[in-house]
C-alpha cells in the first residue's frame, strides 16, 4: 500500500425527508444563492418546490439558472458565471445529477475569477477558490456530490474535459433516496454503469500490486451496485435498493476507493469522453460500450488482475488467468445487456469508420490527464474491440 492523504470536506446528510435541510445548510454560507438545475424533471417530481420552500423559509434569496443538459456544455456554464457575478451571489445550490453538479462546480469556480473558466479544464489555470456549493442529489451515478471533480463539454471544439480540485468539493450534499424514485430505468442503469466504471478505473490501473483491503472494498461495491440496480429496476420505489445504489455510487468516487493505490489513470473515461463529446450519447451508455472493450484489451496485456476480478465478483474459478479474465469481461458485459445498457458502438449509432476520428479527439484529454501510453493506435485498438 502506498502513502496517502485522505481528506474529504463534504458533509453528507443522508436519508428520507432530508431535502428540507437544504435551506438551513445553504443559509450558513450566504443569503443569496444561484440555483442550478436541469430542465423540467425537478419541477415534475416536486423537488423544485421542496427546495424553494426550504430556501425561502430560511431567508435565502434565489436566482435561478436552469436548463443544464446531460453532458453539460461550456456555453451554459459561462452564462451561469455571468449570472452569478451580476447578481453577486454568495453560494451556489445544485439540484440534480452529475451534469447539474458539475456545471454548478464550474460556475462556482468561474464566478470568482476574471479569466475564462475553460482554462481550468485545459490546465492553463488552477482552481484557487470557489463559491461555496450545496447540493441535493437526484441521480445515483457520478459521485460528484462528494468529490472535487467536474466535467464539461466545449461544444465549439467537441472537447469533453474533466478536472479535479479540492476547492470544488460541495460543502454539504443531501442524499435522499426518495429523490431518485422517478429516475427512469435507462438512466438508473446508466448511473450504475458509471459508478462501476469509476471503481474499475482504480481497481485496474493502480500502481501498487498488493492492495488487498482496497481490492475487497471495490469488489464489494461492484457486487452491491449490480444487486441494488437489479432491485431498483424490479421495483423503482424500493427505498432500501435506491439507498444502497445511491450510497455505493457516492463511495465509488469520494477518495476512499483510490486510497493507497498510488498513481491511477482514467483511460476508460478518457475514451468515453471523446464518444459523448462527438455524439452526445449518455455518459453511462458510452461507458457500458467502452469498459468491456478496454478490459478485453487489458486482459491481452496483463490478465492476472482481471482474473482476480472474475473470481471474486462473478465466481469464475476454472481455467487459466486469461480464460478467467475473458469470462469475467463476458459476465460484466452480459450484465450490462441485462439492464439494457448498450454494449457496442453500433448500438450507440456510431459507425466503425469513425473510430480514427474518435481516437484522435481523445488524444487531447489523454495528454492533459498524462495518459502518455494512450496514443492514436492504442485508442483505436480498444475502440475496435467495442464495435
Amino acid at each position: 500500500m502506498q502513502n496517502f492523504v485522505l481528506h474529504n470536506t463534504t458533509k453528507i446528510i443522508f436519508g428520507r425527508d432530508t431535502v428540507r435541510q437544504i435551506g438551513p445548510e445553504t443559509a450558513a454560507f450566504g443569503k443569496k444563492a444561484l440555483l442550478v438545475y436541469g430542465k423540467s424533471n425537478i419541477k415534475k417530481s416536486g423537488m423544485y418546490d421542496q427546495v424553494m420552500t426550504s430556501l425561502n423559509e430560511t431567508g435565502v434569496t434565489v436566482v435561478e439558472h436552469g436548463g443544464v443538459k446531460s453532458n453539460p456544455v461550456l456555453s451554459h456554464v459561462r452564462t451561469g458565471i455571468e449570472c452569478a457575478k451580476q447578481n453577486k451571489v454568495d453560494v451556489v445550490v445544485a439540484v440534480g445529477g452529475g451534469s447539474v453538479l458539475d456545471s454548478a462546480k464550474a460556475i462556482a469556480a468561474g464566478a470568482v475569477v476574471d479569466h475564462d473558466v475553460w482554462k481550468f479544464f485545459i490546465g492553463k489555470k488552477s482552481v484557487k477558490n470557489a463559491l461555496p456549493l450545496t447540493t441535493v442529489l437526484t441521480l445515483a451515478a457520478s459521485g460528484s456530490e462528494m468529490n472535487g471533480g467536474m466535467v464539461v463539454t466545449n461544444e465549439e471544439t467537441n472537447q469533453k474535459y474533466g478536472v479535479g480540485n479540492k476547492n470544488l468539493n460541495p460543502r454539504v450534499s443531501i442524499l435522499d433516496p426518495t429523490a431518485t424514485f422517478t429516475v427512469p430505468p435507462d438512466y438508473t442503469a446508466y448511473g450504475a454503469v458509471d459508478a462501476i466504471a469509476h471503481i474499475l478505473e482504480y481497481y485496474f490501473t493502480g500502481q501498487d500490486p498488493e492492495t488487498p483491503v482496497q481490492d475487497r472494498f471495490m469488489e464489494g461495491l461492484v457486487i452491491n451496485i449490480m444487486e441494488s440496480c437489479n432491485r431498483v429496476l424490479a421495483d423503482p420505489k424500493n427505498f432500501n435498493a435506491r439507498a444502497d445504489l445511491m450510497w455505493c455510487a457516492t463511495l465509488a468516487l469520494n477518495g476512499w476507493t483510490g486510497a493507497g493505490l498510488g498513481m491511477v489513470g482514467f483511460p476508460m473515461h478518457m475514451i468515453e469522453h471523446s464518444l459523448s463529446a462527438l455524439y452526445d450519447v449518455p455518459h453511462g451508455a458510452g461507458l457500458s460500450v467502452v469498459v468491456p472493450g478496454w478490459m478485453t484489451y487489458q486482459a491481452q496485456q496483463n490478465p492476472e488482475k482481471l482474473a482476480q476480478f472474475a473470481e471474486r465478483v462473478f465466481n469464475i474459478t476454472t481455467g487459466s488467468p486469461s480464460d478467467k479474465a475473458a469470462e469475467g469481461v463476458k459476465s460484466l458485459k452480459n450484465w450490462f445487456d441485462n439492464i439494457n445498457s448498450p454494449t457496442s458502438l453500433a448500438m450507440l449509432g456510431v459507425p466503425d469508420l469513425d473510430i480514427p476520428v474518435i481516437a484522435e479527439n481523445g488524444l487531447g484529454l489523454a495528454k492533459i490527464w498524462r495518459l502518455r501510453e494512450y496514443n492514436q493506435e492504442r485508442i483505436e485498438s480498444i475502440l475496435k474491440l467495442c464495435a
